[in-house]
C-alpha cells in the first residue's frame, strides 16, 4: 500500500517514546487540556504505536493501536492537519491490525461525531461514557471495511 506522507513506521514506545510523548502532550495535554496522568496510561506499554515524519525526518504524527484493535492517541502537529497525513497514519494502523489478525478495530469517538461515522460503516459498541471528561461512544467496524473519512482530531 503506498502512503502519502514521506514516511510511516511502526515503532517500539520504549525507544521512541520520548518522540511520541512530545507529540502527544503538544496535541492533548497542551492544545486540548488532557491531563498528562489520563493521556499517558499503562496501554502505552503494550500497544502498538506509529510514528508519521515529514520529508525532512521530522516527527509530524503518532497513534496507536491496541492489543483489542482500539484505535487511539491519534496525534497530528497542527501545522500537519491534513487529509493526507490522517489518511497515511490510519491506514498504517489499520494495517497493522490487519498483520496482527485482529478483524476489527474500534475508536472511541466523541458523540457528535457518531453520525458521520455510522455513515462510514462504523457500528455503536456498548454504552456512552466518560473519558478525559470526555462524553464518548466506542465505534467499530471490520479491517476490510474502513474508510479513513469521518476521521479529524481523534483521541
Amino acid at each position: 500500500m503506498g502512503y502519502l506522507v514521506d514516511k510511516v513506521d511502526k515503532v517500539e514506545w520504549d525507544i521512541k517514546k520520548d518522540l511520541l510523548q512530545k507529540i502527544r502532550e503538544r496535541v492533548f495535554v497542551y492544545e486540548l487540556h488532557i491531563p498528562k496522568h489520563i493521556e499517558f496510561d499503562s496501554l502505552d506499554k503494550i500497544a502498538l504505536h506509529v510514528l508519521v515524519t515529514d520529508d525532512a525526518n521530522c516527527p509530524i504524527a503518532t497513534g496507536r493501536l491496541c492489543k483489542d484493535g482500539l484505535i487511539g492517541r491519534i496525534a497530528v502537529l497542527p501545522e500537519h492537519r491534513n487529509r493526507k497525513v490522517y489518511t497515511s497514519l490510519l491506514n498504517f494502523i489499520v494495517e497493522l491490525a490487519s498483520n496482527q489478525g485482529i478483524e476489527e478495530v474500534s475508536i472511541n469517538c466523541i458523540l457528535n461525531e457518531v453520525e458521520r461515522f455510522k455513515r462510514n460503516g462504523f457500528i455503536q459498541q456498548g454504552n456512552v461514557f466518560m473519558e478525559a471528561g470526555i462524553p464518548r461512544q466506542r465505534m467499530q467496524c471490520s479491517v476490510s471495511a474502513f474508510n479513513t473519512t469521518p476521521f479529524t482530531l481523534v483521541h
